[in-house]
Formats: C-alpha cells, sequence, structure tokens
C-alpha cells in the first residue's frame, strides 16, 4: 500500500461517524447550490469545512448538534456579502477537495473570499474504510493507493498540500482564501487542565506564512473562552460526543472566527473586515454609579409589568428602592413579562445581562409562571420538568425549526454559573404564589418548582429567598380566602396589583410587637453562623461558615464575648433552644453598627437594603423549630 517513509495518519481520536458513504449524495442536494446566494455583483463568503461548520445531512439541528456556519451570517451585512455554508459533515481536507471543492471551486467571482476550516477528519486509513486521511505535515511528501473496497487508485497529499491546492485554485479565479484553525475539542491537557489545542493550528501557520495569506485563529479563540468556563458550562457547548457541538457551542465558534477577522491586522483582511456587523456585545442598559454594585432583577411579569398605572399590573422589581438604598446601589429590572428561563435565554435577554454584570454585583433570578407551558407548540415556553441536568431534541410544530430543550433547573444551573463566572453573587427567588386556594391554603407548588429550586440550592450552593413560601404563609395568615387575597392581585390570578406588588418585595405590614423570625439553621463540620437582613415579607437568612466566635466583630477581635453587649439576649435565648448561632439585630447591621461576616457577598447585599421593622426583645420570643439543610431555605415565621 504505502511508501515506508511516508507517516503513519493521524489516529482517529473523535471515533465518531458523520455520514455514512450512501448518504454523501443526499448531503449534496441538500446543500444550495454553490454560488447561489449571491446577490447581484456582491461578494460571497463561502465556508469550506466539515461537521463542525455544518452538521447532519440537512444542517438543521434535527440532532441537537450544529456547525458554526449555520450563524455566521449574524455577522456580515448581507447588503455587501453573503454567506454561503457549502461545508459538509464527515469531509476531510483530501475528500472535500476531490469531491466537493469543484463546484466550489466553478462558483468563485473575483472578489469573493473562501474561509477554509477542516481537518478534524484527517485521520484513519489511508485506503480503506471513509479512507479520507492526508498525510500528517506540510511537506510535498505523496503517497499512491488503491481503495480496497473500490478498486479506485487516488494519491494522497499531507494536509499542508491540500491547504496549498485550495489556496492556488482561489487565486486562479480571483477569490480571496483565508485559512483558519479548527474548532476545538472537548478534550483537556492534563499537563495545563486547559483545552487541547490542535496540531492542525501550527500547520496551518506555516502555510499560511509559505504562501501570503491570512490566518484566523479559531482553535486558540474558542479555546480560551472555554479554558474561561466551568467544566459544567464547557460540557454542554457539546452534544453527544467530544467534537460536535451544540447550539452553544456553534454560536460561540461563529463569533469566534468573526471576532478573529476582526483583530486581525493583515491588511489584506481590511475591505472584508468592511463588511462586519454586530460583533459588540449586546448589553442591558443600566447608568452604574462609581463605588455602587448593581442589583439584576431577572424574571416574569410577576418581576416586571406595565409598572405605571395604579390600578394596573405592576411586578415586583418595580418596588426595589423600597427594598435597597439608592445612596448604596443601583437597581436595574431587565425581567419581561411572558418569559420562561427557556425563552429568557433564546431571545438574548440573559445575554444582555451577562455581558453586563460587573464583579461585586447581585442577580435575582425567578422563573417558574411561564415555564409549565408546551414545549414544542403554542408559545413554545416550555421546559423539561426537573432539575436534573436533562435535554431532548424537539421539533417546533408551527415553525418546524429543532431545538436543545433542557430542564427547568438545567436553566437556572446556567444563570448561577454565569453570574459566578462574573465574579457577582446569584439570589434565587422562588415564584409568587398565585390565588388559587384550596381548604382555606393558598396554592403551594412545593411538589414542583418550590421542590425544584430547593434541589438546585442543594447542587450550587446558591443564595435562595424561598418568596412562594413566604408569600403564601402572609396570605394564609392574613387573608384567609380567594376573596380577601384578591387585592393583591390584577386582572386574574398571577399577576400582581401595586399592593401585591409591594408585599411581594417588602414588609408593608409591620409584624405584631412580641413576634420573632424563625431561625433557619446551617450546619457543617466546623459551626454555624446566622444573620437575619429584611428582604421580601420579613427576612432573609443568610447562613455562612465561618465560626461564630471567630467572626463576630462587634469590638476589638476576641475582647467580646457573644454573651456581652447587644448579643447577650440572643445568645442566651439561643443557647436555650439548643442551637449555637449568633443573631444579630436586622438594623443594626442595615445601619453599619456590626461588622459581622461583613466579608461575605450575600453580608454585603444585606448592608444595602433600607431599614424596615425591629428585631423583638427577647421577653416576648417563643420557641421554633430549626430546620436543617445544606444551605438555607429563607422562610421566615410571619405568624
Amino acid at each position: 500500500m504505502a511508501q515506508n517513509h511516508v507517516a503513519a495518519p493521524l489516529e482517529d481520536v473523535n471515533r465518531v461517524v458523520d455520514l455514512t458513504l450512501d448518504s454523501l449524495d443526499k448531503a449534496q442536494t441538500a446543500r444550495i447550490p454553490a454560488g447561489s446566494s449571491r446577490r447581484g455583483n456582491n461578494p460571497v463568503l463561502f465556508l469550506v469545512g466539515n461537521s463542525t461548520m455544518r452538521n447532519g445531512t440537512l444542517g438543521n439541528g434535527n440532532n441537537g448538534q450544529w456547525g458554526w456556519g449555520f450563524f455566521e451570517h449574524a455577522f456580515w451585512d448581507e447588503n455587501k456579502i453573503t454567506v454561503e455554508n457549502q461545508a459538509l459533515g464527515g469531509m476531510s481536507s483530501r475528500t472535500y477537495y476531490n469531491k466537493l471543492w469543484p463546484d466550489v471551486r466553478e462558483a468563485l467571482h473575483p472578489g469573493d473570499w473562501v474561509i477554509i476550516s477542516i481537518g478534524h477528519n484527517d485521520n484513519g486509513p489511508y485506503d480503506s474504510g471513509r479512507a479520507r486521511a492526508s498525510i500528517p505535515g506540510v511537506g510535498h511528501d505523496s503517497l499512491n493507493v488503491t481503495i480496497k473496497e473500490t478498486g479506485v487508485k487516488e494519491t494522497v497529499y499531507t494536509y499542508g498540500e491540500y491547504m496549498r491546492r485550495f489556496i492556488n485554485d482561489c487565486r486562479k479565479a480571483g477569490a480571496h482564501p483565508i485559512l483558519m484553525s479548527l474548532t476545538p475539542r472537548d478534550a483537556y491537557d492534563p499537563q495545563t487542565g486547559k483545552i487541547v489545542r490542535k496540531i492542525h493550528t501550527q500547520w496551518l501557520q506555516a502555510v499560511a506564512a509559505e504562501e501570503g495569506v491570512p490566518f484566523i485563529d479559531l482553535n486558540e479563540i474558542s479555546g480560551t473562552k472555554l479554558d474561561g468556563f466551568s467544566k459544567w458550562k464547557e460540557k454542554y457547548y457539546f452534544y453527544q460526543d467530544h467534537i460536535h457541538t451544540s447550539r452553544f457551542g456553534a454560536m460561540m465558534n461563529a463569533r469566534s472566527a468573526a471576532e478573529g477577522i476582526a483583530a486581525s491586522h493583515n491588511p489584506a483582511l481590511k475591505p472584508l473586515q468592511a463588511m462586519l456587523r454586530n460583533l459588540a456585545l449586546p448589553t442591558e442598559p443600566v447608568k452604574r454609579e462609581a463605588g455602587k454594585p448593581v442589583v439584576w432583577f431577572t424574571g416574569d411579569s410577576t418581576v416586571k409589568n406595565a409598572d405605571k398605572d395604579e390600578n394596573g399590573m405592576w411586578g415586583l422589581g418595580s418596588q426595589a428602592y423600597t427594598i435597597f438604598d439608592k445612596k448604596k446601589v443601583v437597581c436595574c429590572n431587565a425581567a419581561k413579562a411572558g418569559r420562561s428561563c427557556r425563552t429568557f435565554l433564546n431571545e438574548g435577554r440573559w445575554e444582555r445581562v451577562y455581558n453586563s454584570i460587573e464583579p461585586g454585583d447581585y442577580v435575582l433570578i425567578q422563573f417558574g409562571h411561564n415555564d409549565i407551558g408546551p414545549i414544542d407548540y403554542d408559545k413554545e415556553r416550555g421546559e423539561i420538568p426537573g432539575a436534573a441536568d436533562t435535554c431532548h431534541v424537539y421539533r417546533s410544530k408551527s415553525k418546524g425549526t429543532y431545538e436543545l430543550v433542557y430542564s427547568f433547573g438545567w436553566y437556572l444551573k446556567k444563570f448561577i454559573d454565569d453570574v459566578r463566572e462574573k465574579g457577582a453573587t446569584p439570589i434565587l427567588v422562588s415564584l409568587t404564589p398565585r390565588n388559587e386556594w384550596s381548604n382555606g391554603h393558598v396554592e403551594r407548588r412545593n411538589d414542583t418548582y418550590g421542590k425544584w429550586y430547593c434541589e438546585v440550592v442543594e447542587a450550587t450552593g446558591c443564595k435562595f429567598v424561598d418568596l412562594h413560601n413566604i408569600a403564601a404563609d402572609y396570605y394564609d395568615k392574613h387573608c384567609g380566602s380567594k376573596e380577601k387575597a384578591a387585592k393583591y392581585f390584577n386582572h386574574d390570578h398571577t399577576h400582581s396589583s401595586l399592593l401585591g406588588a409591594q408585599t411581594n418585595a417588602t414588609e408593608r405590614h409591620p409584624q405584631p410587637a412580641g413576634e420573632v423570625s424563625e431561625e433557619i439553621k446551617t450546619q457543617d463540620n466546623e459551626s454555624t453562623t446566622l444573620i437575619l437582613a429584611s428582604l421580601s415579607l420579613g427576612h432573609i437568612a443568610v447562613a455562612g461558615r465561618e465560626r461564630c466566635r471567630q467572626r463576630a466583630d462587634f469590638g476589638p477581635p476576641r475582647q467580646r464575648s457573644l454573651h456581652e453587649g447587644i448579643c447577650r439576649p440572643y445568645a442566651a435565648y439561643l443557647c436555650e433552644e439548643g442551637a449555637a448561632e449568633l443573631v444579630v439585630d436586622t438594623c443594626r447591621i442595615l445601619r453599619g453598627t456590626h461588622g459581622a461576616l461583613r466579608h461575605r457577598p450575600t453580608a454585603m447585599l444585606s448592608r444595602l437594603y433600607r431599614p424596615v421593622g425591629r428585631f423583638p426583645p427577647l421577653g416576648t420570643t417563643r420557641r421554633h423549630h430549626h430546620h436543617r439543610c445544606r444551605q438555607p431555605v429563607l422562610r421566615p415565621d410571619l405568624s
């Protein structure tokens, strides 16, 4: 078969069958004819690649995998240039040049551009099976082979030689070739802990320098982005295997390709750079003020509604400055009526928030009212029930498009992970209860969404405000019926009136004297700490993991005991109750007279609250049940 001096082919590390040989004809007819996207005398940007650029026979995501060529057009001015994805899954540089390139070559006009990013499949046998391997390297070696299954004779060249042939053909047609390195794989280098970089990058750089053509290092641009993600987040940029991307991964690679062209200093790319658009990351408008963090509100109509007519519908985010002090914080309500986690993400609303978050910010995340709807018809905003990391490909019954849909809990985890990645603090807020009653009690969704919120909290350690049960407790006590609770709602049983929004945002009804909020415990191997601060209908409980005696700094360190000064009555009460926590007067925390746990993000947030209410005196307290869980479930006692 082979001359002994020719290097062995690369190992097929992907071990993925993109296309069977008998589907090639079908796949070729599924692509638009080469050059057919041309508008008048405008140039065409041709994309040459494999399944990472165009996945599946139809390239429409019906298998949950997408190629980045599907999304590349979003970054180009279609009045100046059209993007034509002529890639095909399963192709190597060798098989593409022999089978698909002739049609593209014939369609080239002077002034066209060709991005060549192919090489994932340049491996395996030279002369059998799919017979798509090229000789490793950029030399001028060649190998005469006879395909075992067909008897067809063929000369195989090096990877670099196929690149040179693409380049020469483009130049003959007056087109401009661009070599672009491959998309990264879902594989980590054990030595560096970073995404593995492909050896093809070095070969492409060498050929580009030799031939004097632009080179864009897509492998490095996208690889660097993946390096900055958590391992959990990096995984969902791929689907089913280690090479093919999900919609998230394909969109990332499409942007990386455009960003690489825009950032290039090669003067040959200036005409192409002038045709780029939409490169700026979309952001949410917010007027930041020096020294003030931003508290972001995300969610649906219960967080943001019309918020203008006193007799209309209001979201709790409209009452942000009844909770937070304007002198200490900036609030931005990015919620949108009618949205679920899924549609908030798909419409780009989360992306705008994500791109706008800065270290030290806080992001409140509340969804659930619209997430229960149908997945593949009607408004198509439903998700898979549950909190597990599950997903499934669904086909839209109205649009015929495909989407990889995840669970409700998965979307929450994504939001949490994104916020932490930006150095901000995520806070989950469970959905508001509806004005639906049974047996004298308002509805509770603790067997569905309430449960899934808690499971996400358990899995992520995210701070949690259980507004669903806080508000339900309030309605049960102060209303007792649907009719009496109606004043808190408007138009229907879900949307809040102004009073309802105020109630959901902050305690508008003073607690009777002689009552104390429920102490909610978290416990680890060392000790526990508890701070109660005002948020929503009473108090937010924030649990830390440092020892009380080490972190309480009401005076010089270790100069005061927990049983001295203002702490004395509360410490006595908690000891009596069998709890070793420290409870700090809410108002005193808010006024900054206490410094306990000031280094902790949520404690810092608590100091931004407006002072409301007062902690009751010890003599009027009563015994309470102490909840024990890994993470705080914030449910004050409003009885």
